[in-house]
């Protein structure tokens, strides 16, 4: 039999072992951070305060970017901390808030962008009965779904991590809780821990993606059918920002979880995890925003109320 130690804090390792570089990703990240606050909350204000953006989509990506600032705060500032830390320790309880935390957002954001696709669908290819059908209502039944759902899988991934058991190795090699590498050093529990943790991440992650699938091939028959050049165009460029964000955020998901841990796919991961919780965040509020004609308008609008105030 294993002989399991009880744990009361681990070790992150980080991005790196090397000195010389934390001080500079330290610097990096922390810019990354405060532009991915600025960005999501910046475009919170944007919809709330802005009569052209009062419509489902725009309903939707105020919640996409209220989810980038939780799920990027849930790891930025503790590795901020211990980049510049001797330490780097988390207590075991803090490791389990954060494995929850994550694994809540990050299901929450997978199927923020399937309702999302779903919306596009309706506009384009039913545009005479959108107005009646997503109304006010169903858009908060749709965005209810996501958050209960994402919160409820998040509870009982996390008990599975926590039926994890740890023989000494406490050192984590990561920069934040994450399930591959606490599987990688633990020695009793990891069967069904892995098992269940590539069962329900291929689950959703397939799920949630036929959704997205599935509707811009129905976008995409509609958009060649349109007869206005003008229309199309429109109609794809609106489409193309929302396919952007899924791509980049799908892709390095499924890159992360749906692997064996291995040593090798456990620091590959570490890079890979930098960019979806750090730099996804940052840049959809960018990706929306620079491609979006009504977004770009009511920055104007705001800037413009704001100098005749003053």
């Amino acid at each position: 039999m294993p002989n399991y130690t009880d744990v009361t804090e681990f070790i992150l390792v980080g991005l790196t072992r090397r000195q010389e570089l934390r001080l500079l990703l330290f610097v990096v990240f922390l810019v990354v951070y405060m532009i991915t606050l600025f960005g999501n909350v910046g475009m919170i204000i944007l919809i709330s305060i802005s009569p052209q953006l009062q419509s489902p989509m725009y309903f939707f990506l105020s919640h996409l970017s209220f989810v980038d600032v939780w799920l990027s705060s849930n790891v930025t500032p503790k590795m901020l901390e211990n980049l510049l830390s001797e330490t780097k320790t988390i207590s075991y309880a803090g490791c389990l808030v954060q494995c929850y935390f994550f694994i809540a957002l990050a299901h929450v954001e997978v199927y923020i962008l399937a309702v999302m696709a779903f919306d596009r669908y309706m506009a384009i290819c039913n545009p005479l009965l959108y107005s009646s059908k997503m109304t006010k209502t169903v858009c908060v039944r749709l965005i209810s779904v996501p958050y209960i759902y994402g919160f409820s899988v998040s509870l009982m991934c996390t008990l599975w991590t926590y039926g994890l058991y740890f023989c000494g190795n406490f050192e984590i090699n990561h920069f934040y809780c994450a399930d591959p590498p606490l599987i990688k050093i633990a020695c009793g529990g990891v069967r069904i821990k892995e098992y269940t943790m590539m069962v329900i991440a291929g689950i959703n992650l397939t799920y949630s993606l036929s959704v997205v699938l599935v509707s811009y091939t129905l976008i995409v028959v509609a958009v060649l059918r349109m007869h206005s050049a003008a229309g199309r165009r429109k109609a794809f460029s609106t489409c193309g920002t929302h396919l952007t964000a899924v791509t980049i955020f799908y892709g390095t998901l499924i890159f992360m979880y749906l692997r064996r841990p291995t040593e090798e796919s456990v620091e590959q991961g570490k890079m890979v995890a930098a960019f979806y919780t750090t730099v996804i965040p940052m840049l959809n509020p960018m990706i929306y925003s620079l491609r979006n004609k009504d977004v770009k308008e009511a920055v104007n609008k705001a800037i413009t109320k704001a100098n005749l105030r003053q």
